[in-house]
């Protein structure tokens, strides 16, 4: 089993930290909150306030923050005081740039870079059922797979650097276009007197059925969905408007649809 340093123990974080404990890897947990330290404490963890400390003695080093500004904040700390022949893999949903500044600045201290952006929820962690995707040469993967196996299935190898988090910008993309669908589906729905509940059960077995459908279906209603996860799902939304720039690429009907449902997820930009 592997020494691996973890940053990010949170709402993602923290049961991908308990399922890596469960599967036998002793775990270095950062987290800047004293009364989260004693919490990982009293879990039997060894947590420490400075990111420095995760990453002295790690194998590979998991990093699992909310955005791709908080992972250029610390990653450069974490890269300088990672050990050589280290594997740094980020989960964070950002920029395909920042991991080749990243890459970039681990090549000289013969650390690498893995993208290993993730699709699912706390609960499909807790089962090991989390999608992985990941973005490197083949033998930095292999460890980041040994490791990440604890809580994914499937963990995928989609090609070289920044291919995982590219994917992982569509698929996001692409669902919060299908939650603008849905939600404009249930605004419908009920104009029609059919409900919302009706039509999630008759969406569960039929051909306009999707996965965001079933989110809705186990958290309360097309509403209750939109209300929770519309936060998380704009924040991809900004990151795939960042990414869609800086590489050059117009997804337009994309955006289009998710600018123009009725969810709060994005406002229309132009240059996309």
């Amino acid at each position: 089993m592997a020494t691996i340093g973890f940053i990010g123990a949170g709402r993602m974080g923290r049961p991908m930290v308990d399922r890596l404990a469960a599967a036998g890897h002793q775990v270095v947990v950062h987290a800047r909150r004293e009364e989260a330290r004693k919490e990982l404490t009293a879990a039997g963890f060894t947590a420490v306030e400075d990111v420095r400390e995760a990453a002295a003695s790690a194998q590979t080093m998991l990093v699992c923050l909310f955005s791709d500004a908080q992972l250029t904040e610390l990653a450069p700390a974490i890269l300088d005081a990672l050990p050589r022949g280290t594997v740094l893999a980020s989960h964070v949903t950002g920029a395909p740039t920042t991991l080749e500044r990243l890459a970039e600045r681990g090549r000289t201290r013969a650390v690498e870079v893995v993208d290993a952006p993730v699709s699912g929820t706390p609960e499909d962690i807790r089962a090991g059922r989390l999608t992985v995707l990941l973005g490197g040469s083949a033998e930095p993967v292999k460890q980041v797979t040994d490791a990440v196996s604890a809580y994914a299935d499937p963990a995928l190898h989609t090609g070289a650097l920044g291919t995982a988090l590219k994917a992982k910008l569509v698929n996001n993309l692409l669902f919060a276009a299908n939650a603008q669908l849905l939600a404009a589906a249930g605004e419908l729905a009920e104009t029609l007197g059919i409900g919302q509940r009706s039509l999630l059960d008759v969406l569960a077995c039929s051909s306009g059925g999707s996965r965001v459908g079933e989110y809705s279906a186990v958290r309360g209603g097309i509403t209750a969905f939109g209300t929770e996860a519309a936060p998380f799902m704009a924040k991809d939304v900004a990151a795939c408007r960042t990414a869609a720039r800086e590489l050059g690429v117009r997804p337009g009907l994309l955006f289009d649809v998710v600018s123009r449902g009725p969810l709060p997820l994005a406002t229309p930009d132009s240059d996309t």
